[in-house]
């Protein structure tokens, strides 16, 4: 089977999340799945095969496999188009529903599942973890956290304590705050209960952050840059209860698995 490596959400090698995106040419147990994605070692590994008139998607961290994974989506539908798929719109069937991509020039736009969240109390421990005090915290449908902080550079310099965020009673943490500059709002993700200590640029994150801060800036067309060391811009149009993410990509390994 072909297995690749591409940055997501960024125009530049070495940027943005990178995702391995396996072309399956045959189904395969899922400890094989995971034993894959354990050894590829990047927050996700996506693998790939057709179905009917679309494609079978599933998504493996090292450690877990998970409901929904943004920027391992957009590497698969850039993987496919530069292997010679022919269809302008994509459409994986996954453990999420139906997702769609779309090319568009050098961007991909893809259709996923809005995430509600809702305000609720700043739990104990989580200032400590983050080693900040939030401004609000928001729970999210999609078991996480979404901790607002007062500006980006709070954000970007926040040195958080991963085992302490990985013992408090949820799946993730994300912290957020406005921007008054080229992006509506930065973000970052943690993950260390999916064996993601910091996840570079998170497409499922933005379907709840696109939401949530297009319901408070008034409007349903954001730009979103994640500050992780990595860095990805993400754009996002809110449309109901979809949220349609897009950013470019770039490949840099193209490979074989071999054996057993």
């Amino acid at each position: 089977m072909r297995i690749f490596v591409v940055d997501a959400f960024t125009d530049q090698r070495f940027s943005g999340n990178p995702a391995a995106v396996c072309l399956q040419s045959e189904d395969r147990p899922d400890a094989w799945l995971q034993a894959v994605a354990a050894e590829m070692n990047l927050s996700e590994t996506a693998f790939v095969r057709p179905e009917g008139e679309g494609f079978s998607l599933r998504w493996f961290t090292p450690t877990v496999e998970v409901d929904l994974c943004g920027h391992a989506t957009l590497a698969t539908a850039y993987t496919l188009w530069r292997e010679g798929e022919g269809r302008e719109e994509l459409s994986f069937h996954t453990r999420s529903g139906r997702l769609t991509a779309r090319r568009r020039g050098e961007t991909i736009d893809l259709s996923f599942p809005a995430i509600g969240a809702r305000a609720r109390d700043i739990p104990p421990g989580l200032g400590a973890a983050l080693g900040v005090a939030p401004l609000a915290v928001f729970e999210s449908a999609s078991d996480r956290w979404v901790a607002e902080l007062a500006s980006p550079r709070e954000v970007a310099g926040i040195v958080p304590d991963v085992t302490a965020i990985g013992a408090l009673p949820v799946g993730g943490v994300i912290v957020t705050a406005s921007d008054e500059g080229e992006f509506d709002f930065v973000s970052r993700v943690f993950l260390p209960r999916s064996g993601i200590d910091e996840d570079p640029v998170t497409g499922a994150a933005h379907c709840v952050l696109g939401p949530l801060w297009a319901a408070r800036l008034g409007r349903s067309r954001l730009r979103a840059f994640q500050a992780s060391r990595r860095g990805g811009v993400v754009g996002l149009e809110v449309i109901g209860e979809r949220v349609v993410l897009s950013g470019e990509a770039v490949m840099t390994v193209s490979a074989e698995l071999v054996g057993e």
